[in-house]
């Protein structure tokens, strides 16, 4: 016996848990699959027997047909005629009614053979299943013969993963359910998750729908995708770092604002203390380094091991100076690009080398110089090959630009042109986010909370100098936030639609913007 047999797995048997062997798993289903023929061909069996009974009475009806159409004439009703059927021919009951339902259409010469074939069929029918019941061979074949249809009909790519693992207890997270969500994060530390198909696709330019309420001016700040048996690191504002199972999220309608990230297993943030940066991780051999930046343009690399263990009231992530606060996270191999994006359309590429690795405590090194009074920034992250950079303003203008336009330089200038920006009717860079052409879709939020669901070929591409197409339409006063991508591969297809509602699908999550 090899040894995928000896995995063991819990079951119910006559109604107690046990665990199994997949062998006893599969020996149970055998003589479930047994019972259910069993039952099935008695069931059939009876049916023919009955039918047979019937056509072995209008038989003699149509042997003896003057003497019966005689005796139901000289009968005074139905009753009567039944009764005298009964007794001259040696009918029973069901048969004598049968021959009284007969219509005459059935007295003609071909309907008389059919009758004959027909009871023919039914008793070669009768020996075929007494043949079945009472040969367990035949009915071992008949399952192996419906296993195979079943096979041809419905087989596909193995979904379920049996690992021999049969000395592991089973834990509650083993119960939760393998998907895909999206999580959402408000500027004063409101989370919230919910089912990746809760949003329909839509067009470049549509409104969205509500993915989030607003409640006492607590705009949403970050959206991104993720699995239920992800972990999240939450980054706040003062370079502190906690760690959860995205399932310990709870899961919320589209209308809910969620629940305070300090009420999360793990997560004891204090006052005036709030999630700036979030990012999910399958495990903490993802990636090598972890790449923090701040708004006042400050970068730091950091071995990723060093964040495995977090306690729950959270570990330094990097040092601050007073007027600066961290924003944005993202894993890195120790051999990329890193881009760094403002919020008044500047961006600078160098290669992560020029950022040696630092402990947690450390403070950085600058990235990026502000030249102008006002701007911070907006967005960090390591360059993904073949990717182009969405960059999306505050009213919703957007478009994509080849990361081959903007050369690698060293970190600490300036940066050069993203986007070009027209005053109030573009605003100022609101998000930033790296796609590729084929295989991503977004997710789009403003900071009322109006998500839109979209394809990323659906946005054109322009030159840096250029200021983009609307991508989403904003109502007065509201403004973009975030964008999340996901690879669409991961999710399954639903068809694009501009009306509201849920629909179908699962996807891999991103680092959020």
């Amino acid at each position: 016996m090899s040894s995928a047999f000896n995995l063991n797995m819990l079951a119910l048997v006559d109604g107690q848990p046990q665990t199994l062997s997949l062998k006893s798993v599969l020996q149970h289903y055998i003589e479930h699959r047994r019972d259910v023929i069993r039952r099935r061909t008695e069931f059939d069996l009876g049916k023919a027997r009955a039918r047979a009974h019937i056509l072995e009475g209008l038989k003699i009806a149509l042997d003896h047909l003057d003497e019966v159409i005689r005796t139901i004439r000289e009968s005074a009703d139905v009753d009567t005629a039944r009764t005298n059927l009964m007794s001259r021919f040696t009918l029973s009951e069901v048969q004598a009614q049968a021959i009284l339902d007969m219509r005459l259409a059935r007295l003609a010469a071909l309907e008389r053979k059919k009758i004959e074939d027909e009871y023919l069929s039914v008793i070669q029918l009768i020996a075929e299943l007494e043949d079945i019941l009472a040969n367990p061979g035949r009915v071992l074949a008949i399952i192996k013969d419906e296993l195979t249809e079943l096979k041809r009909k419905y087989a596909g790519e193995r979904r379920t993963r049996i690992v021999d693992d049969s000395s592991r207890e089973m834990t509650d997270e083993d119960l939760i359910a393998d998907e895909d969500v999206v999580i959402t994060v408000s500027g004063r530390g409101y989370v919230k998750r919910q089912p990746i198909a809760t949003y329909r696709r839509q067009h470049r330019g549509g409104k969205g729908i509500i993915g989030h309420v607003t409640r006492e001016e607590d705009a949403v700040e970050h959206l991104l995708v993720a699995n239920t048996h992800d972990w999240a690191l939450f980054f706040t504002n003062r370079g502190r770092v906690f760690s959860s199972k995205v399932h310990t999220i709870p899961d919320a309608s589209r209308q809910a604002k969620g629940i305070p990230i300090i009420n999360l297993p793990g997560v004891q943030v204090e006052a005036r203390e709030v999630p700036m940066a979030t990012i999910t991780l399958t495990d903490f051999r993802d990636a090598k380094y972890l790449v923090l930046a701040t708004k006042r343009g400050i970068i730091k690399k950091s071995p990723l091991e060093q964040f495995e263990k977090v306690r729950s009231s959270g570990i330094i992530a990097i040092t601050l100076d007073e007027d600066d606060e961290l924003a944005w996270v993202d894993v890195a191999s120790g051999s990329d690009d890193i881009i760094i994006a403002t919020a008044l359309g500047k961006i600078a590429r160098f290669h992560e080398a020029e950022v040696r690795p630092m402990g947690r405590p450390a403070g950085g090194v600058i990235g990026i110089r502000l030249a102008r009074k006002g701007d911070e920034v907006i967005s960090m992250s390591v360059v993904q090959p073949d990717a182009d950079l969405l960059v999306l303003t505050e009213t919703g203008y957007g478009k994509r630009v080849p990361l081959t336009e903007f050369r690698v330089k060293h970190r600490g200038g300036q940066g050069v042109g993203l986007i070009s920006l027209e005053g109030r009717k573009t605003g100022n860079v609101a998000a930033v986010q790296q796609v590729t052409e084929l295989d991503e879709e977004l997710f789009l939020i403003s900071s009322g909370g109006q998500v839109i669901r979209t394809e990323t070929n659906t946005i054109n591409r322009y030159s840096s100098a250029a200021r983009g197409v609307i991508v989403m339409r904003l109502a007065e006063g509201d403004r973009v936030v975030a964008i999340a991508a996901f690879r669409e591969g991961l999710a399954e297809r639903d068809g694009v639609d501009d009306n509201d509602g849920p629909t179908g699908s699962p996807p891999t999550g991103t680092p959020a913007s």
